[in-house]
């Protein structure tokens, strides 16, 4: 059991504010300061992304893609970004339209070309985008690694090809292994199926890929959900992403996940 000295030492910040100590109970959120992460749309959710920001986008190709919140980006403005996803965008809509605006910069993927990917086809053979190719194992270890705190890793995926040029190589225990850095991001923008005003989250089936490993990684994680439910009536066994890394929530009427 922590004393309210220890407990007091834990707390910085706003959550120091919002919690009080006590040495007959356990710290509790103030009934008069409750937590509500909830926007009143897309365009408010979105508000304040700034030019050059990077930008995680969950999404595998169309499943989980958050197409709400990227329109918003588009009709928001910002521009110089970079965009870290699995693919480089399907078909025109969705983050192929944020490509085809003339917002993205740079491109960090492991997918970029497929029978759809035309827009990023374009720009990319016109030298008007960058792209930072990535296997997907490592994408997803380099998210995952932002959101623990780890300041790098060493991973046999890539070794002995030009994606492990110029990078720190090892060879251990017999295997040789490249050295690969976390992925941090300003913002992510995710979809789930259901979320409380805390920001608690459930996914739906294989739309959850890599929305959880996002909403860690970024400063400032933005969610679209079908529905928005009290406190309560989420099972917390159920519950994937804790709101503790969700900042913003946004009802998408209609929305499926």
């Amino acid at each position: 059991m922590f004393d309210k000295r220890t407990i007091a030492g834990l707390l910085t910040g706003q959550n120091a504010r919002k919690i009080r100590i006590s040495s007959e109970c356990p710290p509790r959120i103030k009934d008069d300061d409750l937590v509500n992460k909830i926007y009143l749309g897309p365009d408010a959710a979105v508000a304040g992304i700034s030019d050059g920001a990077t930008i995680m986008i969950g999404g595998f190709g169309n499943a989980g893609m958050p197409r709400e919140l990227i329109d918003a980006v588009i009709t928001q403005g910002a521009t110089d970004l970079t965009i870290v996803n699995n693919n480089a965008g399907n078909g025109d809509t969705g983050l192929a339209a944020l490509l085809a605006a003339g917002r993205v910069r740079k491109i960090i993927c492991s997918f970029p070309r497929q029978t759809d990917s035309h827009v990023f086809d374009g720009l990319y053979r016109s030298g008007k985008i960058e792209l930072e190719l990535t296997p997907q194992g490592n994408l997803a270890e380099r998210i995952r690694a932002a959101g623990a705190g780890i300041g790098a890793f060493f991973t046999p995926t890539g070794y002995g090809t030009q994606l492990a040029e110029g990078k720190e190589t090892r060879f251990i225990n017999g295997r040789h292994y490249v050295l690969e850095y976390p992925i941090h991001a300003d913002y992510a923008l995710i979809k789930a199926e259901k979320a409380d005003r805390w920001g608690n989250l459930v996914y739906r089936k294989a739309a959850r890929n890599f929305g959880p490993i996002m909403a860690m990684a970024a400063t400032c994680s933005i969610v679209q959900v079908s529905k928005v439910v009290e406190l309560g009536e989420l099972d917390a066994e159920a519950i994937v992403t804790p709101g503790i890394f969700v900042q913003r929530v946004v009802q998408i009427a209609g929305g499926c996940s």
